[in-house]
């Protein structure tokens, strides 16, 4: 990908770096950067489903403590935190390059390569912010207040999005995908910022009860967690749909996905109700 010397925005520092990773170089130089960014987008977004499951079945074990604590005890706690920092990159990427591609194919902005320099930029710049709340530990913010900006700020994304594909031809799925993303977009990284914004909220599952009294809160949760169990859903499909041949095959793998999806959505109305 080359850089043009006029304007070369936040992610162009970073190129130098990506270039010389012994994997991703390789690809880059033999498959072009569309290539290695296709596969990033996806490799994220499975890794994304991976510990959304785990944090789901993580915080399940609020019906047994003893099991919460075991896992979670002091001395594993600060590879937890490791993990949750480079979560943080998978979120930022994820998001950002699929704020792009949702910019590509409803708004025609076409400036690819400058939006895929701003997205690694900004990836890194947003993994740089929990970083340095994970050390800082000292931030506090109203769960009220948080939740409300980000919800508005998710809801008219999601709109614009959806007045964009309302005339479209695409099935309701693929709609839904996309409309799903763009309050994802907003959502997700600030649902992994938050709780570096209110220290103890990553150290035991406590905390998040408490912050689930609170009903307009408990209701924007429950939003976050069907758009992110269907958007997981419709990903993996997608992904499957490119490489399995055998239409008894599709119908198959399409089934379990939509089985554990559903299970998956029945267990966060319990979790978060229950509460």
């Amino acid at each position: 990908m080359k850089v043009p010397e006029e304007s070369q925005g936040i992610g162009a520092a970073l190129l130098p770096i990506l270039e010389k990773l012994p994997v991703l170089s390789r690809y880059a130089k033999t498959r072009g950067w569309y290539y290695v960014i296709s596969w990033l987008h996806r490799v994220t977004g499975i890794g994304l489903v991976i510990a959304l499951m785990v944090h789901m079945v993580t915080l399940w074990s609020w019906q047994t403590p003893n099991v919460y604590y075991t896992g979670m005890n002091i001395p594993a706690r600060p590879f937890f935190v490791f993990l949750a920092w480079i979560l943080s990159l998978f979120v930022s990427f994820h998001a950002l390059n699929g704020g792009r591609l949702i910019l590509y194919e409803l708004f025609g902005m076409r400036g690819d390569e400058t939006m895929i320099r701003w997205t690694f930029g900004l990836s890194a710049a947003y993994a740089a912010m929990v970083g340095l709340l994970v050390i800082l530990k000292n931030q506090r913010m109203s769960a009220f207040f948080f939740w409300l900006m980000m919800f508005f700020a998710g809801a008219v994304t999601a709109y614009v999005v959806d007045s964009r594909t309302a005339r479209g031809r695409h099935s309701l799925f693929w709609k839904l995908q996309r409309i799903s993303g763009s309050f994802l977009f907003i959502t997700m990284p600030a649902y992994l910022l938050f709780a570096y914004l209110n220290p103890g909220l990553a150290d035991g599952a406590q905390t998040v009860v408490v912050r689930l009294q609170n009903a307009f809160v408990r209701v924007v949760t429950l939003a976050l967690a069907v758009s992110a169990l269907y958007h997981a859903g419709y990903g993996l499909f997608s992904i499957m749909a490119d490489y399995a041949s055998s239409r008894t095959l599709r119908a198959g793998v399409t089934a379990l996905i939509a089985v554990v999806i559903a299970v998956l959505t029945v267990l966060a109305f319990r979790l978060i109700l229950s509460v």
